[in-house]
């Protein structure tokens, strides 16, 4: 049996330690501009050494004012009100005595609320409807019946809850919950805490009080024809004109299958590019978005406390000098930042010319690597670069990723970008004969005839990823043909 013993070895390795200062560089890199400058602010707030640079003005001047320079005297501007020798005193009086309520402030020490809390919320879909149930004639008992209805609205306007459950929670019968319901749903927006798209749209063409039931019968029994566009089944089920199912069609269409979406829209979101590029002459000029971007540099006042001749305590040294080095290294890698995305955004202008010059349809293949070869960089970095920045080019604003994009073999063997064949099939489908819309195998046969090879799968998939409807829900009425006959 061995003996076990203790060694000492020496081995010399190389190792990468991802230090703060390197983790801090590459979070920088994969900012947006606006995450960037909120980054910035904070680092302004947070380190003293750091200061911004005033716009307009020269770092000289700033650091006389910091060290306790002179500005130049501020002259009063002296304000004389004059008023008018015929001005109506009475009317004045009468008009602005009345009985406002004013806002006194009697307790200094108490806290009111800030300005953010006084802000107006935008209205909710509950809110509007409780509004309204509040106004209605019934009893304490069926508004707490109301108020557990329109507690169970989902975003769309529709009631998730089913009779029974909300009769057992406000103990009281399906009937009288039944009863609430009906007056609920008749609230604006009509047809709000419907079951169903079918109910829901039956509320509201009943609430219209047509003469003709022929809107009803459709809702009721024939929806899968309406669904489908098939209108001459419609015709002939119905026994009616071609003109009457339109004009009945015609008033279903005006009717809304989500009646609390309008609740629910969502806040726009404005996209401020990180990139412009501008084509000057025959050449394309890449310009970084700086704008609101505060220009930093170490204080001076901070850097004289740290010269041989000041009398700073050494534990203040210490902190002094860690904080030089923090903001010196967060200047150099937001410097280092600008640099890497101006070579990024340069190298797809220069491997996606042609798109810059005649648009999406010319888009080429591209992939990191490509990109990375070119500017001399890891894939890695190219991916942080490239993520959440949007560059603003002659045809529309995009995000650098959408360069990115796999490639789909042609006929002859070349390669087409996939983002330029979702654009020739949005054309081809814009383009198409409303009564007679290409089905996903004739848009094969189509691109086939353009040098594009693809699947018919892959066509449906693009069709999906682009909104647009199978061929089937594309067709257009037929009683448009049928006018001149």
């Amino acid at each position: 049996m061995a003996a076990l013993e203790l060694k000492q070895q020496l081995k010399l390795s190389q190792q990468l330690i991802m230090t703060p200062q390197l983790q801090q560089a590459i979070k920088l890199l994969q900012l947006s501009r606006l995450e960037l400058v909120e980054t910035i602010n904070q680092e302004l707030e947070m380190n003293p050494v750091l200061e911004e640079v005033q716009e307009g003005g020269d770092g000289e001047e700033n650091a006389d004012l910091a060290d306790g320079g002179v500005e130049e005297p501020f002259q009063e501007v002296e304000v004389i009100e004059r008023v008018r020798e015929d001005f109506d005193w009475d009317s004045y009086l009468d008009e602005y005595s009345s009985g406002t309520p004013v806002l006194v402030e009697t307790d200094p020490n108490r806290e009111w609320p800030t300005y953010d809390h006084r802000l107006t919320l935008p209205k909710t879909l509950e809110d509007h409807l409780a509004s309204q149930l509040r106004l209605l004639d019934i009893s304490d008992a069926q508004k707490e019946i109301g108020a557990l209805i329109l507690g169970n609205l989902n975003e769309d306007g529709y009631l998730d809850a089913n009779l029974e459950e909300i009769a057992e929670m406000a103990n009281a019968s399906v009937d009288e919950v039944g009863e609430v319901l009906t007056k609920i749903q008749l609230l604006d927006p009509v047809g709000v805490a419907a079951r169903n798209p079918r109910e829901c749209l039956l509320i509201q063409a009943k609430a219209l009080e047509l003469e003709d039931d022929l809107v009803v019968r459709i809702i009721e029994h024939h929806l899968q024809y309406l669904e489908n566009k098939n209108y001459q089944a419609l015709v002939r089920t119905l026994k009616r004109t071609p003109e009457e199912v339109k004009a009945a069609i015609d008033i279903i269409l005006t009717l809304d299958p989500r009646p609390g979406s309008r609740f629910n829209e969502d806040t726009v979101e404005y996209i401020s590019p990180d990139i412009y590029v501008v084509k000057v002459g025959d050449e394309f000029v890449i310009l970084l978005n700086e704008d609101g971007m505060p220009k930093l540099r170490v204080s001076a006042y901070y850097k004289e406390a740290l010269s041989e001749d000041s009398k700073v305590p050494p534990d203040a040294r210490d902190y002094i000098q860690g904080k030089l080095k923090s903001a010196a290294w967060l200047i150099k890698s937001i410097h280092q930042r600008q640099r890497t995305l101006y070579k990024v955004a340069q190298s797809i202008v220069r491997l996606q010319e042609d798109f810059f010059e005649k648009g999406v349809a010319y888009l080429k293949p591209m992939v990191l690597r490509d990109v990375a070869e070119d500017v001399g960089m890891h894939e890695s970095t190219i991916s942080r670069v490239t993520a959440s920045k949007y560059m603003h080019t002659s045809h529309g604003i995009f995000e650098l990723k959408y360069f990115f994009n796999s490639s789909i073999n042609s006929v002859l063997g070349e390669s087409v970008a996939s983002e330029s064949v979702k654009e020739r099939i949005r054309q081809i489908i814009k383009e198409e004969d409303s009564s007679k819309p290409y089905s996903d195998q004739e848009l094969v046969e189509l691109l086939e005839h353009e040098n594009i090879k693809i699947a018919r799968r892959t066509i449906a998939k693009y069709r999906e990823m682009l909104n647009i409807l199978p061929s089937s829900k594309r067709r257009k009425t037929f009683w448009g043909s049928r006018k001149g006959t």
